[in-house]
């Protein structure tokens, strides 16, 4: 399913150069003409004398506007100093096992500054919601209605099942629909998000749950672009049909 199974880090974007040639027209042989593109950066000109100038400078602008976008207020005389050094084969301060660390633990902040507001929502939403009837909380956060309770056997976290199901947003907006598709899913209990790995562990066959699910059980601060943003959270009905035990 589209959106039920778990989905690391910034993309910094990808360059495409294409060219289109055709068969010239014949022209007396001249001598080359040297041309050159000036670019202004701040009070530096930037001149572009062939072609390895201009994919430099065509790829430097496609970095920094990722990373503006994606990665907040970075220290940009720290970045370019580390950039230069590693092209001219200094050794870097951090090894790559520290640097890796430090990056997703900076882009986990960055996410959750950028989620902040529907992060809050979630949370506001879950505190007022599980004092309303028939909402039942677990220990992980997660809130569940009994719609109906079957009597058939629990799945465990080694068994797949077949559902039904349909999810929204807190807003009502639908993401998807197994009944619209005339479809039930199938998937290993396991495989799916956590709130879902826990919430199917609850239902007995026949059953059909309505689940309030906290990002952190969802998708994250990642989200599900374009449909879910990150930091939702997310309700789910969902209708347990049928068991089937893994070995």
């Amino acid at each position: 399913m589209k959106y039920l199974l778990t989905i690391g880090l910034i993309s910094l974007g990808t360059i495409s150069i294409s060219a289109q040639t055709k068969k010239p027209a014949p022209v007396k042989k001249t001598a080359p003409v040297k041309t050159t593109a000036a670019a202004t950066a701040g009070s530096t000109a930037i001149v572009l004398k062939n072609m390895a100038d201009s994919a430099s400078y065509a790829i430097g602008v496609n970095i920094a506007q990722s990373m503006k976008k994606d990665l907040g207020d970075l220290n940009t005389t720290v970045l370019l100093n580390a950039m230069k050094s590693t092209f001219d084969g200094k050794a870097p301060l951090m090894n790559d096992e520290v640097s890796e660390k430090i990056m997703m633990a900076y882009s986990e902040k960055v996410k959750e500054n950028q989620s902040a507001a529907t992060i809050k929502e979630g949370k506001d939403f879950l505190e007022k919601n599980k004092t309303a009837a028939g909402v039942k909380a677990t220990a992980s956060g997660l809130q569940y209605v009994v719609l109906k309770e079957g009597a058939g056997e629990k799945p465990t976290a080694a068994d797949t099942v077949i559902c039904h199901y349909k999810g929204a947003l807190l807003n009502g907006t639908e993401f998807d629909n197994s009944y619209d598709r005339g479809e039930p899913l199938t998937i290993p209990v396991s495989g799916v998000i956590k709130g879902w790995t826990e919430g199917l562990q609850l239902m007995s066959k026949g059953s059909k749950y309505k689940f309030f699910i906290p990002y952190d059980l969802g998708y994250g601060l990642r989200g599900a672009p374009p449909t879910i943003p990150g930091g939702s959270t997310l309700v789910f009905e969902v209708e347990l049909l049928d068991v089937k035990k893994g070995k």
